[in-house]
């Protein structure tokens, strides 16, 4: 198993190339723009993120003092503006409180400790979780979505319904834990999923893993 996972991951990269993923300035607007993504594209978080920067409240100090109903209308592109400017306000919140709103002391805290306080702030599940270690703080976890689900349990893999944590031990068990491969697999599991492995109508023909050799 540990070969196969190596193969895809060594064929997309042939085909795509690095990812350079995630797209930010600062590990904060990482952070930001992970709890922004949740229920919608990128594209439309871009505009979000944009908002704040033209604004030039992408701060923490800023952020935190911005009123709800404000940032609410500043990312609004990103849907869902109130649960997630609430989402962010909640965030900001736990950030002061225990870390001085301070990056580094964040990315001190050992990886399951923060996962789980992180998964205590209102509105960060798993995935935002692990999203924020992995690419804002550098941390070992491999985040799980819908892309990735879909795409290996077409190829029969796993299960689409299995859940987040079985999913992600699947990888953590056959992959080499470092931050480099987690981060560039995971971005080419999404550019797989939005230009081939595409929830109707995929583009099986074209796929890049349709070779029967990573099935043998």
């Amino acid at each position: 198993m540990k070969r196969r996972l190596m193969q895809i991951y060594q064929a997309l990269y042939s085909v795509f190339g690095p990812q350079r993923w995630w797209p930010a300035e600062s590990k904060f607007e990482v952070i930001v723009g992970a709890i922004l993504t949740q229920n919608t594209s990128w594209q439309n978080v871009e505009k979000a993120i944009s908002n704040l920067k033209k604004e030039k409240v992408l701060s923490f100090q800023k952020l935190y003092k911005l009123k709800p109903g404000k940032l609410a209308r500043l990312i609004k592109s990103a849907g869902y503006y109130n649960i997630k400017a609430k989402r962010l306000k909640d965030f900001l919140k736990f950030f002061f409180k225990k870390y001085q709103a301070n990056i580094n002391k964040l990315a001190l805290v050992k990886t399951n400790k923060l996962r789980q306080e992180l998964l205590l702030v209102n509105g960060i599940g798993p995935e935002t979780a692990d999203s924020i270690l992995l690419y804002a703080l550098d941390k070992p976890v491999f985040v799980i979505d819908a892309y990735t689900k879909r795409i290996f349990s077409r190829h029969g893999f796993l299960k689409e319904k299995t859940s987040y944590e079985a999913v992600q031990n699947f990888f953590k068990q056959n992959l080499k834990k470092e931050v480099r491969l987690f981060n560039e697999y995971h971005a080419l599991l999404v550019r797989l999923a939005k230009d081939f492995c595409l929830k109707t109508n995929p583009r099986c023909q074209a796929c890049p893993l349709g070779s029967k050799r990573f099935y043998r």
